[in-house]
C-alpha cells in the first residue's frame, strides 16, 4: 500500500503538524506501523489522551484506502515532505507541511518565484502597482505565488496568467473547496498554468483560523515577498512576518499615510522592509539575468548519471573536491569538471577552499 494515504490519515486528526508527526516517525521508526499502533503506544510516544483519541476516531470511522482514492480520483496530487517532487524552498523552513494536496502542477522552474500580497480592499493604485509587478515577473520568468484571495491576491494572479506566466495559489481550505466561489474560474485556470495548493484536506471549508497558517507556506515557496496594500491588522502582514523568519527578503511599496490600505505598509518599511520604489529593483535583486541562462542549461543540459552521483554525496554541508572525488569513484578530473557545469546550471555552489555544497536537491525533472 501507497505510504502516502497514512499520512494522509494523521493530517485529518486535529492536533497532528509538522512537529508532532515528526515525533511520531522518530518514536515508531515508520509511517505505516506508527498509524496502525495501540492506544497505549500513541500516549507513549508523548501525545496527549485527547489528540490519541482523535486518532483512534480517525482510524475507526475513515476507511483510509477509499478515502485516498477518492482523492486521486478528483484529480488532486498527494504529495509528502519525503518525496523528491516537494518544493526544495518550502523544505527550508522550520515545521514545513507533511502532507501537501495539489491541482496543477508545481514545476522546478517555480523555484524561481516572488509572492504577492495585500489588502482585499484594494485602491486603484494598489491595483495598478500589482498589475504592474505580477507583468514583469511574469515576463521575465518568475513565478508569481499568493493566496487567491479577493483584491491584491486575485489580481496578482489574473495578471500573471494575462502575461503567460506560471502563478501557485495557496489555500486556506481544501483545494476542492475554493474560496471565495467567484474565483473559482480563476483557480481552474491556474491548475493549467501553475497550481492551486493546500495543506488542509480535500473538502476541508475556509475557515477564518484557517488563513494565518496557510500564509507560511506562501512565503515559504518564495524567494521574496512584496507586500502591496495592507491595513494595520492584514493577514499579509502576517505573511511578512512569516517571510522574515524564514530569511526571504520583504518588500513593501510605500503609499499615503492618510489612507488606511497604507498604514501597514508604511509600517513595515518603518521596521525594515525594503521600500520597492520601482519595479527594476527586486528584479535586479533577484538576478532576473541569471534565471533564464539556469533555465535554458538545464533543459540543454539534463543531469547525467555522473552528475547524479555527485547530488547523491553532496548536502548543505561543505564538502572538499577531494571527498567528492572519493565517494563517488570517480576521477578527479571529472568530479571537477561536472562541478564547473553543474555550478552554471545552479545545482551546487563553492563555499571557498574548494569545498561545495548542494543548492538544489535532485528532481525528477533534472532528468527530463
Amino acid at each position: 500500500m501507497d505510504s502516502r494515504i497514512y499520512w494522509v490519515g494523521f493530517n485529518l486528526v486535529k492536533g497532528i503538524g509538522a512537529v508532532r508527526l515528526q515525533a511520531l516517525l522518530d518514536f515508531f521508526g515508520d509511517i505505516e506501523i506508527a498509524w496502525h499502533a495501540p492506544y497505549h503506544a500513541f500516549c507513549e510516544s508523548g501525545l496527549s489522551s485527547k489528540i490519541c483519541d482523535r486518532i483512534i476516531q480517525i482510524r475507526e470511522q475513515v476507511d483510509l484506502e477509499k478515502y485516498y482514492q477518492k482523492i486521486i480520483s478528483q484529480g488532486i496530487k498527494v504529495i509528502i515532505r519525503e518525496d523528491i517532487e516537494y518544493p526544495r524552498l518550502l523544505k527550508e523552513i522550520q515545521q514545513s507541511p507533511p502532507v501537501l494536496f495539489i491541482r496543477g502542477e508545481i514545476k522546478l522552474e517555480d523555484e524561481f518565484s516572488v509572492a504577492i500580497v495585500g489588502t482585499r480592499k484594494v485602491t486603484h493604485y494598489g491595483r495598478q502597482v500589482t498589475e504592474d509587478l505580477a507583468n514583469a515577473l511574469a515576463k521575465h520568468n518568475l513565478t508569481v505565488v499568493s493566496g487567491l484571495a479577493r483584491g491584491v491576491d486575485g489580481i496578482a494572479h489574473k495578471t500573471c496568467l494575462e502575461s503567460g506566466g506560471r502563478t501557485l495559489a495557496v489555500l486556506g481550505s481544501g483545494v476542492d473547496r475554493i474560496y471565495p466561489a467567484e474565483h473559482r474560474g480563476l483557480a481552474e485556470e491556474i491548475a493549467q498554468n501553475g497550481a492551486v495548493i493546500s495543506d488542509y484536506a480535500p473538502g476541508t471549508p475556509p475557515d477564518s483560523i484557517n488563513f494565518p497558517p496557510r500564509n507560511r507556506i506562501i512565503s515559504g515557496l518564495s524567494r521574496a515577498i512584496v507586500v502591496i496594500e495592507a491595513g494595520e491588522s492584514s493577514g499579509a502582514l502576517i505573511t511578512s512576518t512569516f517571510a522574515a523568519e524564514q530569511g526571504r527578503d520583504v518588500y513593501a511599496v510605500p503609499g499615503n499615510i492618510n489612507a488606511p490600505q497604507s498604514k501597514g505598509t508604511n509600517k513595515l518599511i518603518q521596521q525594515g522592509a525594503k521600500p520597492l520604489l520601482d519595479i527594476r529593483e527586486i528584479l535586479e535583486d533577484l538576478k532576473v539575468e541569471l534565471v533564464q541562462e539556469h533555465k535554458s542549461l538545464r533543459k540543454a543540459h539534463p543531469v547525467d548519471l555522473f552528475e547524479q552521483k555527485i547530488l547523491d554525496i553532496l548536502s548543505d554541508q561543505p564538502i572538499h573536491v577531494d571527498e567528492i572525488t572519493q565517494l563517488s569513484d570517480m576521477p578527479v578530473s571529472v568530479v571537477s569538471a561536472n562541478l564547473t557545469l553543474m555550478e552554471l546550471k545552479g545545482l551546487v555552489r563553492q563555499v571557498g577552499g574548494m569545498k561545495y555544497i548542494a543548492i538544489h536537491e535532485k528532481r525528477e525533472e533534472y532528468q527530463t
